[in-house]
Protein backbone atom coordinates (compact mmCIF):
# COMPACT_ATOMS: atom_id res chain seq x y z
CA UNK A 1 0.00 0.00 0.00
CA UNK A 2 1.38 3.40 -0.95
CA UNK A 3 2.03 6.05 1.68
CA UNK A 4 -0.12 9.20 1.83
CA UNK A 5 2.80 11.30 0.63
CA UNK A 6 3.43 8.98 -2.32
CA UNK A 7 -0.24 9.17 -3.27
CA UNK A 8 -0.13 12.98 -3.13
CA UNK A 9 3.01 12.95 -5.27
CA UNK A 10 1.30 10.79 -7.93
CA UNK A 11 -1.77 13.02 -8.00
CA UNK A 12 0.25 16.26 -7.98
CA UNK A 13 2.48 15.11 -10.84
CA UNK A 14 -0.40 13.79 -12.92
CA UNK A 15 -2.59 16.85 -12.55
CA UNK A 16 0.38 19.14 -13.02
CA UNK A 17 1.00 17.37 -16.33
CA UNK A 18 -2.66 17.82 -17.31
CA UNK A 19 -2.56 21.54 -16.55
CA UNK A 20 0.68 22.02 -18.46
CA UNK A 21 -0.53 20.18 -21.56
CA UNK A 22 -4.13 21.32 -21.46
CA UNK A 23 -5.63 23.40 -24.22
CA UNK A 24 -8.74 24.04 -22.14
CA UNK A 25 -10.97 21.38 -23.62
CA UNK A 26 -12.44 18.17 -22.28
CA UNK A 27 -10.19 16.15 -24.59
CA UNK A 28 -7.46 16.86 -22.03
CA UNK A 29 -9.41 15.15 -19.26
CA UNK A 30 -7.78 12.79 -16.83
CA UNK A 31 -10.74 12.16 -14.58
CA UNK A 32 -11.16 9.19 -16.88
CA UNK A 33 -9.38 5.91 -17.27
CA UNK A 34 -6.76 6.94 -19.80
CA UNK A 35 -4.56 9.90 -18.97
CA UNK A 36 -2.28 9.27 -21.92
CA UNK A 37 -5.00 9.38 -24.56
CA UNK A 38 -7.12 11.88 -22.68
CA UNK A 39 -10.28 11.31 -24.70
CA UNK A 40 -12.37 9.08 -22.44
CA UNK A 41 -14.53 11.34 -20.31
CA UNK A 42 -17.31 9.03 -19.17
CA UNK A 43 -17.18 10.45 -15.65
CA UNK A 44 -17.47 14.13 -16.54
CA UNK A 45 -20.72 16.01 -17.12
CA UNK A 46 -21.57 18.90 -19.44
CA UNK A 47 -21.06 22.37 -17.99
CA UNK A 48 -21.27 24.33 -21.22
CA UNK A 49 -24.85 25.57 -20.73
CA UNK A 50 -24.26 26.95 -17.22
CA UNK A 51 -24.05 30.69 -16.57
CA UNK A 52 -20.46 31.63 -15.79
CA UNK A 53 -19.03 28.76 -17.79
CA UNK A 54 -15.51 29.31 -19.13
CA UNK A 55 -14.27 26.82 -21.72
CA UNK A 56 -10.65 27.57 -20.85
CA UNK A 57 -11.32 26.49 -17.25
CA UNK A 58 -13.12 23.25 -18.15
CA UNK A 59 -10.65 20.37 -18.34
CA UNK A 60 -13.35 17.72 -18.02
CA UNK A 61 -11.98 16.55 -14.66
CA UNK A 62 -15.25 16.40 -12.72
CA UNK A 63 -17.73 13.61 -12.16
CA UNK A 64 -20.80 15.71 -11.37
CA UNK A 65 -22.17 19.24 -11.20
CA UNK A 66 -22.23 20.05 -7.46
CA UNK A 67 -23.27 23.65 -8.05
CA UNK A 68 -26.70 22.57 -9.32
CA UNK A 69 -27.61 21.06 -5.92
CA UNK A 70 -25.52 23.22 -3.57
CA UNK A 71 -28.22 25.78 -2.68
CA UNK A 72 -25.77 28.65 -3.23
CA UNK A 73 -27.27 32.13 -2.83
CA UNK A 74 -26.28 35.60 -3.93
CA UNK A 75 -23.79 37.07 -1.47
CA UNK A 76 -22.53 33.70 -0.19
CA UNK A 77 -18.89 32.98 0.52
CA UNK A 78 -18.05 29.69 -1.18
CA UNK A 79 -15.00 27.42 -1.10
CA UNK A 80 -14.15 25.02 -3.94
CA UNK A 81 -11.81 22.19 -2.99
CA UNK A 82 -9.50 20.97 -5.73
CA UNK A 83 -10.43 23.94 -7.90
CA UNK A 84 -8.19 23.03 -10.84
CA UNK A 85 -8.35 25.58 -13.65
CA UNK A 86 -11.38 27.26 -12.06
CA UNK A 87 -14.36 25.62 -13.78
CA UNK A 88 -16.67 25.34 -10.76
CA UNK A 89 -15.35 28.55 -9.22
CA UNK A 90 -16.43 30.67 -12.19
CA UNK A 91 -19.86 29.03 -12.29
CA UNK A 92 -20.26 29.74 -8.56
CA UNK A 93 -19.16 33.34 -9.07
CA UNK A 94 -22.09 33.85 -11.45
CA UNK A 95 -24.42 32.70 -8.66
CA UNK A 96 -22.99 34.68 -5.72
CA UNK A 97 -22.66 37.84 -7.80
CA UNK A 98 -20.67 40.94 -6.93
CA UNK A 99 -21.55 40.75 -3.22
CA UNK A 100 -20.31 37.20 -2.72
CA UNK A 101 -16.84 35.68 -2.69
CA UNK A 102 -15.38 32.47 -4.12
CA UNK A 103 -12.11 30.85 -3.06
CA UNK A 104 -10.55 27.91 -4.87
CA UNK A 105 -7.91 25.72 -3.24
CA UNK A 106 -5.68 23.32 -5.18
CA UNK A 107 -2.39 21.66 -4.27
CA UNK A 108 -0.95 21.72 -7.79
CA UNK A 109 1.17 24.72 -8.79
CA UNK A 110 0.39 24.32 -12.49
CA UNK A 111 -3.36 24.21 -11.86
CA UNK A 112 -3.23 27.35 -9.74
CA UNK A 113 -1.21 29.13 -12.40
CA UNK A 114 -3.76 28.18 -15.05
CA UNK A 115 -6.66 29.22 -12.80
CA UNK A 116 -5.10 32.61 -12.10
CA UNK A 117 -4.45 33.13 -15.81
CA UNK A 118 -8.12 32.45 -16.49
CA UNK A 119 -9.10 34.77 -13.63
CA UNK A 120 -6.94 37.59 -15.02
CA UNK A 121 -8.69 37.28 -18.38
CA UNK A 122 -12.14 37.35 -16.75
CA UNK A 123 -11.26 40.24 -14.43
CA UNK A 124 -13.28 39.17 -11.36
CA UNK A 125 -12.40 40.99 -8.15
CA UNK A 126 -14.15 38.65 -5.71
CA UNK A 127 -12.45 35.39 -6.75
CA UNK A 128 -9.12 34.05 -5.56
CA UNK A 129 -7.13 30.84 -5.88
CA UNK A 130 -4.90 29.53 -3.09
CA UNK A 131 -2.26 26.83 -3.08
CA UNK A 132 -2.94 24.29 -0.36
CA UNK A 133 -3.93 20.77 0.63
CA UNK A 134 -7.46 19.74 1.48
CA UNK A 135 -6.26 17.93 4.60
CA UNK A 136 -4.82 21.21 5.89
CA UNK A 137 -6.72 24.08 4.31
CA UNK A 138 -5.18 27.59 4.21
CA UNK A 139 -8.30 29.17 5.74
CA UNK A 140 -9.60 30.11 9.16
CA UNK A 141 -12.49 28.40 10.92
CA UNK A 142 -16.18 29.31 10.55
CA UNK A 143 -15.60 31.33 7.36
CA UNK A 144 -17.58 29.63 4.58
CA UNK A 145 -21.29 29.55 3.82
CA UNK A 146 -20.87 26.68 1.36
CA UNK A 147 -18.10 24.23 0.47
CA UNK A 148 -18.16 22.39 -2.85
CA UNK A 149 -15.85 19.92 -4.58
CA UNK A 150 -15.98 17.94 -7.81
CA UNK A 151 -14.31 14.53 -8.06
CA UNK A 152 -11.39 15.43 -5.80
CA UNK A 153 -11.87 14.08 -2.27
CA UNK A 154 -11.48 10.52 -3.54
CA UNK A 155 -7.88 11.49 -4.39
CA UNK A 156 -7.18 12.63 -0.80
CA UNK A 157 -5.46 9.96 1.33
CA UNK A 158 -7.39 10.78 4.52
CA UNK A 159 -11.08 11.41 3.97
CA UNK A 160 -11.47 11.88 7.73
CA UNK A 161 -9.06 14.83 7.69
CA UNK A 162 -10.70 16.24 4.58
CA UNK A 163 -14.19 16.29 6.05
CA UNK A 164 -12.86 17.59 9.38
CA UNK A 165 -11.34 20.52 7.50
CA UNK A 166 -14.59 21.12 5.64
CA UNK A 167 -16.39 21.13 8.99
CA UNK A 168 -13.84 23.52 10.51
CA UNK A 169 -14.01 26.08 7.72
CA UNK A 170 -17.81 26.13 7.44
CA UNK A 171 -19.86 28.60 9.44
CA UNK A 172 -22.34 27.05 11.89
CA UNK A 173 -25.40 26.35 9.77
CA UNK A 174 -23.30 26.26 6.60
CA UNK A 175 -23.30 23.27 4.30
CA UNK A 176 -21.29 21.31 1.75
CA UNK A 177 -22.28 19.80 -1.59
CA UNK A 178 -19.70 17.45 -3.04
CA UNK A 179 -19.62 15.31 -6.16
CA UNK A 180 -17.29 12.36 -5.79
CA UNK A 181 -16.50 8.80 -6.85
CA UNK A 182 -17.41 5.89 -4.57
CA UNK A 183 -17.52 2.16 -5.07
CA UNK A 184 -19.98 -0.58 -4.24
CA UNK A 185 -18.45 -4.01 -3.72
CA UNK A 186 -14.80 -4.98 -4.16
CA UNK A 187 -13.22 -3.64 -7.36
CA UNK A 188 -10.77 -5.92 -9.21
CA UNK A 189 -7.21 -5.43 -7.98
CA UNK A 190 -6.03 -4.31 -11.43
CA UNK A 191 -8.29 -1.28 -11.34
CA UNK A 192 -7.34 -0.24 -7.83
CA UNK A 193 -3.58 -0.60 -8.24
CA UNK A 194 -3.15 1.39 -11.44
CA UNK A 195 -1.65 4.86 -10.95
CA UNK A 196 -3.52 5.99 -14.06
CA UNK A 197 -6.81 4.87 -12.55
CA UNK A 198 -5.85 6.51 -9.27
CA UNK A 199 -5.35 9.86 -10.97
CA UNK A 200 -8.50 9.06 -12.90
CA UNK A 201 -10.66 9.16 -9.78
CA UNK A 202 -11.20 5.45 -9.15
CA UNK A 203 -8.46 3.76 -7.15
CA UNK A 204 -8.67 6.20 -4.24
CA UNK A 205 -12.44 5.89 -3.89
CA UNK A 206 -14.05 4.53 -0.73
CA UNK A 207 -16.99 2.22 -0.43
CA UNK A 208 -20.18 4.29 -0.48
CA UNK A 209 -21.26 3.19 3.01
CA UNK A 210 -17.85 4.03 4.48
CA UNK A 211 -17.83 7.42 2.76
CA UNK A 212 -21.18 8.33 4.32
CA UNK A 213 -20.09 6.95 7.70
CA UNK A 214 -17.12 9.32 7.76
CA UNK A 215 -19.35 12.29 6.96
CA UNK A 216 -21.78 11.42 9.75
CA UNK A 217 -18.87 10.79 12.13
CA UNK A 218 -17.46 14.25 11.46
CA UNK A 219 -20.62 15.77 12.91
CA UNK A 220 -22.60 16.80 9.85
CA UNK A 221 -26.38 16.66 9.92
CA UNK A 222 -29.06 16.19 7.25
CA UNK A 223 -26.61 14.18 5.16
CA UNK A 224 -28.16 13.03 1.90
CA UNK A 225 -27.11 11.63 -1.46
CA UNK A 226 -28.75 14.14 -3.80
CA UNK A 227 -27.73 12.44 -7.05
CA UNK A 228 -26.21 9.09 -8.00
CA UNK A 229 -24.98 7.77 -11.33
CA UNK A 230 -23.26 4.49 -12.16
CA UNK A 231 -20.07 4.84 -14.19
CA UNK A 232 -19.98 2.30 -17.01
CA UNK A 233 -16.45 1.59 -18.21
CA UNK A 234 -16.32 0.02 -21.66
CA UNK A 235 -14.50 -3.22 -22.43
CA UNK A 236 -11.65 -1.48 -24.25
CA UNK A 237 -10.92 0.56 -21.14
CA UNK A 238 -11.23 -2.38 -18.77
CA UNK A 239 -8.90 -4.42 -20.99
CA UNK A 240 -6.05 -2.10 -20.06
CA UNK A 241 -6.28 -3.30 -16.45
CA UNK A 242 -8.09 -6.67 -16.48
CA UNK A 243 -7.95 -10.02 -18.27
CA UNK A 244 -10.90 -11.20 -20.37
CA UNK A 245 -12.03 -13.50 -17.56
CA UNK A 246 -11.79 -10.66 -15.04
CA UNK A 247 -13.86 -8.39 -17.29
CA UNK A 248 -16.55 -11.05 -17.61
CA UNK A 249 -16.59 -11.55 -13.85
CA UNK A 250 -16.75 -7.80 -13.28
CA UNK A 251 -19.67 -7.41 -15.69
CA UNK A 252 -21.65 -10.23 -14.08
CA UNK A 253 -21.22 -8.95 -10.52
CA UNK A 254 -22.99 -6.19 -8.59
CA UNK A 255 -19.67 -4.39 -8.13
CA UNK A 256 -19.64 -0.86 -9.48
CA UNK A 257 -18.16 2.63 -9.60
CA UNK A 258 -20.59 5.47 -8.88
CA UNK A 259 -20.65 9.23 -9.08
CA UNK A 260 -22.52 10.62 -6.09
CA UNK A 261 -23.38 14.17 -5.08
CA UNK A 262 -23.63 14.39 -1.30
CA UNK A 263 -25.02 17.23 0.83
CA UNK A 264 -24.54 17.88 4.54
CA UNK A 265 -25.05 20.68 7.10
CA UNK A 266 -22.82 21.83 9.95
CA UNK A 267 -25.06 22.21 13.00
CA UNK A 268 -25.54 25.66 14.45
CA UNK A 269 -24.73 24.42 17.94
CA UNK A 270 -22.03 21.87 18.71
Amino acid sequence: MQSPEKIKQIVREKYGEIASKSSGTKKDSCCSSDCSEGDYTVMSEDYSQLTGYSADADLGLGCGVPTELANIKEGDTVLDLGSGAGNDVFVVRAIVGETGKVIGVDMTDEMNEKANKNLAELGYQNVEFRLGEIEKLPLGKNKMDVVISNCVLNLVPSKEKAFSEIYRTLKPGGHFCISDIVTVGELPAGLKKSAEMYAGCVAGALQKDEYLRIIHGTGFENVAVKKERKIDLDDATLAKFLTDDEIEQYRSSNVGIFSVTVYGVKPITN
